[in-house]
């Protein structure tokens, strides 16, 4: 065999490990995403399926918060297994703002806070709350590697060649919610 020949296929097969390890690249941040959004959406239909007690709990303290209530109740009366996860993304930063007014409620109410079923609740939506920050960490942790990926040359060209497009963070949009809580019962 002369030269040119084996300087081609020695080409050819570096062209096709660098594709093969390039899509495998791919499909592992794929995966590793999927992976991570999964462990955030357990903490997030936890918090989904608790928030009904919550409410229950506090509803009798304070009446005159209906809007509050029926905004949660509306949101918890949807099917949480029917959700896309941008809808399950959408509905945490809206029940986060909701919880928020609820938590702030609560220190209006002296008897409320020291309601035995109020405190265990309160305790497990803080653990919950915490989770959901740690899993979200890592789900954007995951999905920016994956995005940096599809993003890059040369996996770019795989990416594009495949379908692998960006996906969202799951991040606070709005400058509204990264505010504290204030309740105003006038």
């Amino acid at each position: 065999m002369n030269v040119g020949v084996l300087v081609i296929i020695g080409i050819a097969v570096l062209l096709i490990l660098w594709f093969a390890l390039s899509y495998n690249k791919l499909v592992k941040y794929r995966v590793l995403t999927e992976e991570a959004f999964s462990t955030m959406d357990v903490y997030l239909k936890k918090r989904f399926d608790m928030v009904p007690n919550l409410v229950e709990t506090v509803k009798g303290y304070a009446a005159h918060e209906k809007k509050t209530f029926e905004d949660i109740v509306k949101f918890r009366n949807t099917n949480y297994e029917s959700m896309s996860p941008e809808e399950k993304m959408e509905g945490s930063r809206m029940l986060s703002q909701a919880m928020g007014r609820i938590f702030a409620l609560a220190e209006n109410y002296p008897e409320l806070k020291s309601s035995e079923n109020f405190r265990k609740l309160m305790g497990q939506l803080e653990q919950i709350e915490a989770d959901i920050a740690s899993a979200r960490k890592y789900y954007n942790g995951t999905i920016r590697q994956y995005n940096v990926a599809v993003q890059s040359v040369p996996t770019n060209v795989v990416a594009n060649m495949f379908g692998f497009v960006q996906k969202p963070m799951f991040e606070t949009d709005s400058p509204e919610e990264r505010k504290n809580v204030k309740v105003n019962f006038s």
